[in-house]
């Protein structure tokens, strides 16, 4: 038999059309030989944050079930998820799961079960998306791909039995078998996401059918990084410094203009708080009247005509959890 390769980073992402609407989430995990594993999923009527969580929850239900319990880096481009697992879920639990304005924490069935098999053993980060990484992009374009209703090929180089979330790394004693179409011609990387016959599209969690292995000589080229890179290092340490400054500073930019808007206590829509935070502008609105980001409060003041507008507060750290 052949054992199961370590666990060396995870990427998780969610995607939702309309939010709420038809959602998808996607998992990439490498492994430690060199192969890697996919996975994903859809719903009919959900959120972008639900998906978000989603991917999460299945990437460490896999993790718990491996039995493997060193340091694995798991990247998300949630913050939401990443600031919640590792910031705020204390203090919502400490509250009844209430948050710090006494209202009922939103989607609180899913950050359970991701706090159940949360562990010392996952080191949370988050990615900036759409930034050119790898793994993420490979996660968005799998979880969008599940929300438009298609059912897209994903590479498992090692085999896995599940459906849901509930997926498990399998010992295998055989060879990994390429994919094959319909035609038992070779999926290639062009046929990933082509839309599947009505008659076989997946209406909510994919059916195990939706798995396919494909060969096991992958290397992270194919994602255009080395995988000769240690797993600990993300992908932002891999640029050059003179880009990695320049990021920093547009960085510092950025969060200048909240503070001055905070402090001239401007009202801006919905869109100009997602241009601000980098984020689609549904997924401003899907978090609710009241909630954090970085040092600020957000809150939802009054609509304007077709406009929501939003307010910032300054507050410290402390008071977000």
């Amino acid at each position: 038999m052949l054992p199961i390769p370590k666990i060396q980073t995870i990427y998780t992402d969610g995607a939702c059309l309309g939010n709420p609407g038809p959602g998808g989430w996607g998992v990439v995990i490498f492994l430690g030989d060199r192969s890697r594993v996919e996975l994903g999923g859809r719903e009919r009527e959900t959120t972008n944050n639900r998906m978000e969580l989603q991917a999460a929850i299945a990437a460490l239900k896999l993790l718990h079930g491996s039995g493997q319990t060193h340091l694995v880096t798991l990247y998300t481009d949630s913050e939401y998820v990443q600031k919640g697992i590792t910031q705020w879920i204390n203090g919502w639990k400490r509250k009844g799961w209430k948050t710090s304005t006494g209202k009922p924490v939103l989607n609180q069935d899913l950050w359970q079960l991701l706090d159940q098999f949360n562990s010392l053993s996952v080191d949370w980060q988050h990615v900036r998306g759409h930034s050119g990484d790898p793994g993420n992009e490979r996660c968005d374009r799998i979880a969008s791909a599940f929300a438009r209703g298609q059912t897209p090929v994903l590479q498992q180089d090692f085999p896995v039995t599940g459906s849901g979330t509930d997926w498990q790394l399998t010992e295998t004693s055989g060879h990994r078998q390429a994919a094959e179409s319909d035609s038992g011609e070779p999926v290639t990387r062009d046929e990933e996401f082509q839309p599947q016959p009505t008659a076989t599209t997946v209406p909510d969690a994919p059916p195990p059918a939706t798995i396919t292995h494909t060969q096991s000589n992958f290397s992270l080229a194919s994602l255009e990084t080395p995988m000769s890179e240690p797993a600990a290092n993300s992908n932002e340490e891999q640029l050059p410094r003179e880009v990695r400054v320049v990021q920093l500073r547009n960085l510092i930019e950025t969060l200048r203009i909240a503070d001055e808007v905070a402090a001239k206590g401007y009202l801006i829509s919905s869109s100009e708080l997602a241009d601000l935070m980098d984020i689609n502008a549904s997924a401003v609105t899907s978090r609710g009247d009241h909630w954090s980001w970085r040092n600020w409060v957000v809150s939802r003041v009054r609509r304007e005509g077709n406009q929501i507008l939003w307010q910032l507060e300054r507050v410290d750290q402390t008071e977000m959890s």
